[in-house]
């Protein structure tokens, strides 16, 4: 070891996809239904503004998401203010109004509290405290200005024609194209010592989530996530990883066999890889896995953000359908292709599906009778429950790990940190949903979003 000092598959025809995935549309709207879109202030008022109340106070109604703050109203004047505070998230969230040492308790979802600020002057700053949440977006500032006035109109509530349209636009623009694809596979060099060798540079970059969408990711090799990493059983591997980040960082082989020394955890088994230096991780793969790497080094920032990708040590494509014996009504009885999807909820990159948000999504084709086998692979903060309208598929292996009863599902959740491997072989054609079924994870009132993606059997 030497180390220094510390398919995007489109569609040819956009009407074609379209006029299919208004199904698609139609199915899940019908099962998440109606979405309210306006935060009413408990004292009558829904303008941007509003008065103290006849005893002085003033009450905000807050709204916490995944991952955004949201104030009703969001100027009041100076005085006592009291938020009402709404967890309208599927993730634990708390507020915190940090300068004045006020916060609520952790609230499940669909909880309430009061916060009673007393008397307030100057602007209020708050945050969740969650780790990761701050990070992921969930900051706001209430305006205090003598200037505020009581509501006099109320906000215009969205009719069903308006939603109706804005469903549509979004699925119109799908897949949309954006700058940058992440997971791409990277040939390794072979060295004169006998490695397989792996070239990553971490550095932040800008990542267009979806359209018009940039935010700073923190990526290898400008790709979020990583380049998909692949080598055999016996391979020698090393991962040499050069930091280009603002601060230190290290990188963590997640269900990967290494020696001690190599497993990435700063200060216990290395020193942190200062900003300028370079590591190297070196191992030899001595069995299959369906593994990650990542990150070890402020990790609730970096991870999120970016700092992730996978790892593939045997031949999978073999060995699962191996495991799947007879249960599929494949028709060549091989796999014709392998994904890896990285799910990921947090950070700069946020609700996301291989570091892309719907529309910006990759599709995925496939023939009746083809099999797919899709590595699940959970990045964020939160478990996510993976659906495919169609069809059901065939769980093999939990972490790298064939199951020794394999079983169908046609949801599979995936917790943080986790990887599950599932083959999929279509039976019907058309357009089929691909989402997590955390329903604020995949729909918002102006149409899908998020964790949403498709795969087109024809």
């Amino acid at each position: 070891m030497s180390d220094k000092p510390t398919k995007n598959p489109l569609i040819a025809s956009s009407d074609f996809l379209f006029s299919l995935m208004l199904l698609a549309v139609i199915a899940m709207v019908v099962s998440i239904g109606a979405i309210g879109i306006v935060s009413v202030a408990k004292n009558g008022g829904s303008s941007s503004e509003a008065a103290a109340s006849p005893s002085g106070s003033t009450t905000v109604d807050v709204t916490l998401t995944e991952f955004a703050i949201a104030f009703s109203p969001s100027v009041v004047p100076p005085g006592n203010v009291v938020f009402n505070v709404h967890n309208a998230g599927s993730a634990q969230h708390n507020l915190a109004a940090v300068e004045l040492n006020k916060r609520t308790p952790s609230l499940d979802a669909g909880a309430h509290a009061l916060l009673d600020l007393g008397k307030v002057s100057t602007d209020v700053n708050v945050i969740c405290e969650i780790p990761g949440h701050k990070d992921s977006g969930m900051k706001a500032t209430l305006k205090v200005s003598a200037d505020a006035t009581a509501p006099t109109d109320t906000v215009p509530v969205m009719t069903n024609a308006q939603m109706d349209s804005m469903m549509e636009a979004v699925v119109k623009r799908f897949p949309e194209k954006t700058t940058g694809l992440g997971g791409q596979e990277l040939a390794p060099t072979m060295t004169s010592d006998g490695y397989k060798q792996f070239d990553l540079t971490a550095k932040i970059v800008d990542w267009e989530v979806e359209g018009g969408k940039v935010v700073k990711g923190w990526a290898y090799n400008g790709q979020i996530p990583g380049p998909q990493l692949r080598a055999n059983v016996g391979d020698k591997v090393r991962i040499r990883l050069k930091n280009e980040l603002t601060e230190s960082t290290s990188m963590h082989l997640h269900g990967i066999r290494v020696p001690n020394a190599m497993d990435g955890v700063d200060p216990i088994t290395q020193g942190v890889i200062k900003p300028g230096e370079t590591f190297d991780y070196e191992f030899t793969a001595t069995e299959p896995a369906v593994g990650m790497y990542h990150s070890h080094h402020n990790a609730q920032v970096q991870i999120p953000n970016g700092l992730a990708g996978s790892l593939l040590i045997g031949d999978w494509k073999t060995s699962t359908m191996k495991a799947a014996g007879n249960r599929l009504t494949d028709s060549n009885g091989k796999v014709d292709q392998e994904v890896v999807m990285v799910l990921n909820d947090a950070g700069t990159i946020g609700l996301s599906l291989n570091g892309k948000s719907f529309p910006a999504t990759a599709p995925y084709t496939m023939k009746i009778g083809e099999t797919m086998l899709v590595h699940y692979y959970n990045e964020g903060l939160m478990s996510h429950p993976m659906h495919m309208h169609q069809p059901t598929g065939l769980v093999v292996a939990r972490d790298g790990v064939m199951l020794e009863n394999p079983f169908f599902a046609d949801t599979i959740s995936v917790a943080p940190g986790e990887r599950w491997s599932v083959l999929y072989t279509a039976k019907d054609a058309g357009v089929w949903a691909w989402h997590c079924h955390i329903l604020t994870h995949a729909e918002t009132p102006t149409g899908m979003k998020y964790m949403v993606t498709a795969v087109i059997v024809s």
